[in-house]
């Protein structure tokens, strides 16, 4: 590229990015897929589901609710990059061998549920530990896992989410 040509490229600055909500770390409700094409093609959709099932949820319960929750869809690869963020509440989509982050949770989360060896979720019973990892042995059994999540614990999970004190740390 030329120096005529890097001249004519803008930079981007603070005010292209008005518009974008710009959620405080602590307020964060993490929602992780894969970086793996297949999880961004198949797992990212539903994160997508989630996190609007959430904002419905926050939205009908505005007059109870006293905490504020801003649920972010992001990939696993940022997520482990953000080392201050690993405290928060997270929600992994999808198989660990499409997201790192599963990968790393399902060594360390108690199975909530287990169906037919095929369908995975793995959390804190007791949401003490707010982190969550939700996957199938392949798309239609992550959506059927998704499916079971949402209407198992989600209510729990986000009434946890909004009375936490203290995050977990590992």
């Amino acid at each position: 590229m030329s120096e005529e040509q890097e001249e004519q490229i803008p930079e981007q600055d603070d005010e292209q990015s008005e518009g974008v909500p710009q959620p405080e770390a602590d307020n964060m409700l993490l929602i992780v897929t894969g970086a793996h094409l297949r999880a961004e093609i198949a797992d990212r959709p539903l994160a997508y589901d989630l996190q609007d099932q959430i904002l419905q949820w926050l939205d009908d319960n505005a007059d109870v609710i006293t905490g504020d929750i801003f649920p972010v869809v992001c990939s696993d690869i940022w997520y482990i990059n953000q080392q201050h963020l690993h405290g928060r509440p997270t929600i992994s989509i999808g198989g660990p061998g499409v997201n790192g982050l599963s990968a790393y949770l399902t060594q360390r989360l108690t199975p909530a549920l287990i169906q037919d060896g095929r369908k995975i979720i793995q959390l804190d019973p007791d949401f003490v530990d707010l982190r969550a990892c939700v996957w199938g042995m392949d798309h239609d059994l992550t959506i059927e896992a998704l499916d079971t999540f949402i209407d198992r614990y989600l209510t729990d999970y986000l009434k946890a989410v909004l009375t936490q004190v203290e995050p977990h740390e590992d």
